[in-house]
C-alpha cells in the first residue's frame, strides 16, 4: 500500500443520493478489480475515522483514471466530497482488499446490496475490457428503484452473452419489468444459476446482508473457500 495524490477530473451523478468521483493519479497505480482505497481528508491525523474513510474502486483497473463512488449523507466525510471541484487534489491510500477477481475464474456469481455494487462494477468492467469469457451472474438488491449504475449494467448485459443480471427491489412493487419484487434468496439463486457448486461467489453489501448471503451460499452447497467477502472497514 502507498499514499498518492490524485486530482479530481469529474463528478458523475449516478442516482439521487449516489455520486462517482473520477480522479487522475499523479503516477500510474496498480490495483485489482474488487479492491478499495482510503480517502484521506485529515492528513495530520490519519486515525481520524470521521474524515478518512474507505471507498471501493468503481472502475476497472484498465482505466486511466480512478473512480470512487459514495452514497452521500450529511456526514462530515460526505460534506468534504460534496465540496470537491474539478482540479482539486486529494490523497489516497491504496490499494486494499483481498476480495478480488482472478482471471482464472471461469464461473462467478456476484451478490450485491445497495452501494455494495461498486466493487462489482470494477469486476464486471474489467471482464468486459479484457474480453474475458468468465460466466457472470449478478444479483443486485435495492430497497427502491433508485438503482446505481443500471445504465452501464444493462448495456453490458445486452452486449455480452456471458453476463446475466437479476435486479431485486424489496420495499415496493417495481414499475420496471426488468426488476423483481423481493430479496435475494435461495430459490431465486437456484432458478437463475447453474452449477452453483462450481462457481466462485462474491458478496458485497451491508454486514447483515453479507452474513445472510454467506449462510445461503453454504446451504446451496458452495464450498467455503469459494465464498469471497470483504471485511470492509467502516462500512
Amino acid at each position: 500500500m502507498r499514499e498518492i495524490n490524485v486530482k479530481l477530473k469529474e463528478r458523475i451523478k449516478r442516482v439521487l443520493t449516489i455520486e462517482s468521483f473520477r480522479f487522475v493519479p499523479e503516477e500510474k497505480i496498480e490495483f485489482s478489480a474488487g479492491q478499495f482505497a482510503q480517502v484521506i481528508f485529515d492528513e495530520e491525523n490519519k486515525a481520524n475515522k470521521d474524515l478518512n474513510k474507505y471507498l471501493s474502486f468503481s472502475c476497472s483497473p484498465t482505466k486511466e483514471y480512478i473512480e470512487l463512488t459514495k452514497r452521500l449523507s450529511e456526514s462530515n466525510f460526505s460534506k468534504k466530497l460534496r465540496a470537491l471541484n474539478a482540479g482539486d487534489t486529494v490523497k489516497l491510500k491504496l490499494p486494499m482488499g483481498a476480495c478480488t477477481l482472478k482471471e482464472g475464474y471461469e464461473k462467478i456469481c456476484l451478490l450485491a446490496g445497495g452501494i455494495g455494487i461498486t466493487p462489482v462494477i470494477s469486476i464486471i468492467e474489467y471482464i468486459v475490457d479484457k474480453k474475458l469469457h468468465t460466466d457472470v451472474v449478478l444479483f443486485y438488491s435495492n430497497r427502491t428503484e433508485e438503482i446505481a449504475f443500471k445504465k452501464e449494467l444493462d448495456s453490458w448485459r445486452s452486449n455480452h452473452c456471458n453476463i446475466k443480471i437479476i435486479y431485486t427491489v424489496s420495499s415496493c412493487q417495481p414499475k420496471d419489468s426488468s426488476c423483481i419484487f423481493g430479496v435475494i434468496d435461495k430459490n431465486l439463486v437456484l432458478a437463475n444459476v447453474d452449477q452453483a457448486d462450481k462457481r466462485i461467489f462474491f458478496i458485497f453489501g451491508p454486514p447483515a446482508m453479507v452474513e445472510a448471503m454467506k449462510v445461503m451460499c453454504l446451504e446451496l452447497g458452495v464450498k467455503p473457500q469459494n465464498i469471497k467477502t470483504e471485511s470492509f472497514i467502516g462500512y
